[in-house]
């Protein structure tokens, strides 16, 4: 039996315990609430650094527009919203008074700011990202590699190697520069992606965007530019210079033939590196725009000594109309035989003129540049006789990979590009595609991913002759442009301007039939 001593006793260890437990209870409590408020306190001090963190940031990436937000509101605060109105009325009136008098001045400094930042949130910002995955450029977390890694006991976890962990990843845009005719729309790619994915994509890209070209330029690895044309400037002729005697000096490597779509001046090396050049188009396409508009350029140089002419003219037609110009000229396939060992007769002789004293012939009267232009070079280097065709083809060859550094350019033109028809087409730096009659001829002139690119010229209309794309040497992406015009009274201008000692009228065009 159990005395009331022990009784007492056990009542007395519970109760003891009982408090203990409580005190301990009321402890731990403390140091839970304690905790909380802690982590309370560290997530909501987190998130604070982290959105102002963003908000920096996003200062620092758009200063523009955070300046301007910034402006607006202190002039509210200070000023009032009234007096805000009445200025922004009258900065409108005045910048409109601007461009009345001087578009130009006001493009550069004004409209394209103004236009690139409202084309970027308005238009590019809010669409692009659709219009990149309508067109398949957007990445699934369902396509992404999965990751899975498994610790010591035996857990294991799955993810996938992305920055986001559901929906879609579609490429970023980070800047947009608008010119008169295009926007150029920097886009950085995501994990899975590749420039190429971009070219591939270029027509409907340019589908989706409702403009007529697209063009992807790759800038970095995982950076690219996509460039909508919005308007066409090479829609309107484009003339040849004017002759005249107050011509002076040319840049040999930069001769002016033309326009490119971006506004610029379209230049060719005659001299150097990539000037030899092969030309593709179709009948009426225009390929003695091509040829002529640099000789017109060139005219002082030509009649000053410094560029020798040689012409090679199967037709006999199209050269024949400026015959005076070209020292040697040849229309039969053996005429052009003679011309040919004679630029390689004169290619030998400088050889053992300069050879070990220097790399480069110094261009002078008594050593010019050795200009050949080869009109409808497939009319003997396929349609005439064996003989003739592989003797024709292997100094083309010798020309071509020895006549840089020797002053020597070989300049030809073609209709039908297959390498049947001009076995030596890789052998030419630089090439030009004008209006050709399949998709295929553009890859055989440009190159392989040339059409993927935007150099589409089996859709230039019958009217644009003289429009094609620039491919070669120096030059990343194809380059659309359109040749200077040459009318036939230039071509005779430049003849006489050439033979007579420079005595020529100023022509800017005319009838005639020189496109």
């Amino acid at each position: 039996m159990t005395s009331p001593g022990m009784l007492v006793i056990a009542l007395a260890g519970l109760g003891l315990g009982v408090w203990v437990l409580a005190k301990i209870g009321r402890a731990l409590a403390s140091m839970a609430e304690l905790l909380t408020a802690m982590v309370v306190v560290f997530v909501a001090l987190w998130w604070a650094c982290k959105v102002v963190f963003w908000l920096f940031s996003q200062v620092v990436i758009h200063w523009r527009t955070s300046l301007t937000v910034i402006a607006v509101y202190l002039w509210c605060v200070w000023v009032g919203w009234v007096w805000l109105v009445v200025n922004l009325v009258g900065l409108a009136l005045l910048l409109g008074v601007w461009r009345l008098f001087d578009v130009t001045s006001f493009d550069q400094w004004c409209g394209r700011p103004l236009r690139s930042w409202w084309l970027r949130w308005a238009v590019y910002h809010l669409k692009l990202p659709g219009w990149l995955h309508a067109c398949g450029l957007s990445v699934r977390d369902a396509a992404l590699p999965v990751e899975v890694t498994v610790n010591l006991v035996g857990r294991r976890k799955a993810s996938r190697a992305t920055a986001r962990q559901s929906g879609v990843q579609v490429p970023k845009v980070l800047g947009v520069r608008s010119g008169p005719s295009w926007d150029e729309v920097r886009v950085q790619l995501v994990p899975g992606q590749k420039p190429e994915d971009f070219d591939e994509a270029a027509r409907a890209l340019a589908s989706a965007r409702n403009v007529a070209r697209c063009q992807v330029r790759e800038l970095k690895p995982n950076v690219v530019s996509v460039d909508f044309q919005r308007r066409d400037q090479l829609a309107a002729l484009v003339h040849s210079p004017a002759l005249s005697e107050g011509q002076s000096a040319v840049d040999l490597r930069k001769v002016w033939a033309g326009r490119t779509e971006y506004g610029h001046d379209w230049r060719v090396p005659l001299l150097g590196s990539g000037a030899h050049c092969l030309t593709a188009g179709a009948s009426g396409a225009g390929k003695n725009s091509v040829m002529w508009c640099p000789l017109v350029s060139v005219a002082p140089a030509i009649r000053s000594g410094l560029v020798r002419m040689s012409g090679i003219d199967p037709k006999g037609m199209e050269l024949a109309y400026g015959r005076g110009i070209f020292a040697r000229y040849a229309v039969s396939g053996k005429d052009a035989l003679e011309v040919l060992d004679g630029l390689v007769e004169e290619m030998e002789s400088r050889k053992r003129e300069f050879a070990g004293r220097v790399r480069t012939i110094p261009l002078s009267t008594e050593y010019p540049l050795e200009l050949l232009e080869f009109d409808e070079i497939g009319a003997l280097t396929k349609y005439t006789d064996r003989k003739t065709r592989e003797q024709i083809v292997e100094r083309v060859a010798l020309l071509n990979t020895q006549g840089r550094a020797l002053n020597i350019s070989v300049r030809g033109y073609v209709q039908e590009p297959t390498k049947d028809t001009v076995p030596v087409r890789e052998l030419f730096t630089r090439r030009v595609c004008l209006r050709v009659t399949s998709k295929t001829h553009v890859g055989m002139v440009l190159g392989d991913g040339a059409y993927e690119r935007g150099a589409w010229a089996n859709r230039i209309g019958d009217s644009e002759a003289g429009v094609g794309f620039v491919w070669g040497e120096g030059i990343r992406e194809p380059l659309r442009i359109r040749a200077g015009w040459v009318s036939d009274e230039t071509v005779k201008a430049l003849e006489q301007y050439v033979t007579n000692g420079g005595v020529a009228r100023p022509v800017l065009g005319g009838e005639g039939a020189a496109a």
